[in-house]
């Protein structure tokens, strides 16, 4: 694996952006600092399972669109494995 494919370990940064959330927002809502929330989407520390269920709920995504890289290809891919396009 390329260094700097261990870089992006999550997508909480760009799922955020999607929802149209800030860090602050996002740290609130878990009772962390807003530092704590900006080095997970840094992706120079990871939140830990438990808080990666929790930040799927509330930005209501399932948790491996927080965590796989290619997330709407690998739906798409298991969709058609599926059959459902």
């Amino acid at each position: 694996m390329k260094s700097n494919e261990m870089e992006d370990i999550n997508r909480i940064k760009v799922v955020l952006v999607e929802k149209k959330r800030t860090n602050k927002w996002l740290a609130e809502q878990m009772g962390v600092k807003p530092s704590t929330v900006s080095k997970w989407c840094t992706n120079s520390s990871q939140p830990d399972v438990a808080s990666l269920l929790k930040i799927a709920d509330f930005l209501e995504v399932d948790i491996k669109e927080l965590i796989v890289r290619e997330y709407k290809s690998y739906i798409e891919k298991a969709n058609s494995v599926i059959g459902l396009y």
